[in-house]
């Protein structure tokens, strides 16, 4: 690896760190309270009536836990320890917009329920963009055009 490649990456890292530590000041966010969301939300996810047949097909709940809390520390906390291709999973299961209104009450409730205030926004935010970008994504797969629209939720 060239010494400006070598450079440049650690000068990224350095940002991603500067980044990351701003986050964890402002919103109180650490992997203990990211575990916390994930295990409660998914609970309820299993028991509602419109999502629990949906996540029916998870086999191993403490690997699908396991791989949800990787999910969220690197969405929030830029830690890069998930590695899974979350559109490619969700795609084939034929979701609609109320199933994303839905995962998006239970899951601003939840982070409301878990979280300071800074923290629930923060989650919240990334929640909403990740809805809108599955939801976009399933409607082109099924030869439909959706905009964003969980961006503007109030």
């Amino acid at each position: 690896m060239s010494d400006r490649l070598k450079a440049e990456r650690e000068a990224a890292a350095e940002r991603r760190s500067l980044l990351v530590q701003d986050a964890i000041e402002r919103t109180g966010i650490t992997e203990e309270m990211i575990g916390e969301l994930v295990t409660r939300f998914y609970g309820r996810v299993r028991e509602d009536a419109l999502l629990g047949p949906v996540f029916a097909v998870v086999k191993d709940w403490d690997e699908h836990l396991a791989k949800l809390r990787n999910f969220w520390s690197s969405v929030v906390l830029m830690t890069g320890r998930y590695h899974g291709q979350p559109m490619r999973a969700h795609l084939p299961l034929s979701l609609i917009g109320d199933h994303f209104d839905r995962w998006l009450d239970l899951f601003e409730q939840t982070a409301r329920d878990v979280c300071p205030p800074a923290a629930a926004a923060l989650f919240i935010d990334k929640a909403r963009r990740i809805a809108d970008s599955f939801e976009m994504a399933s409607a082109t797969v099924a030869g439909r055009i959706a905009a964003p629209r969980h961006m503007l939720r109030s």
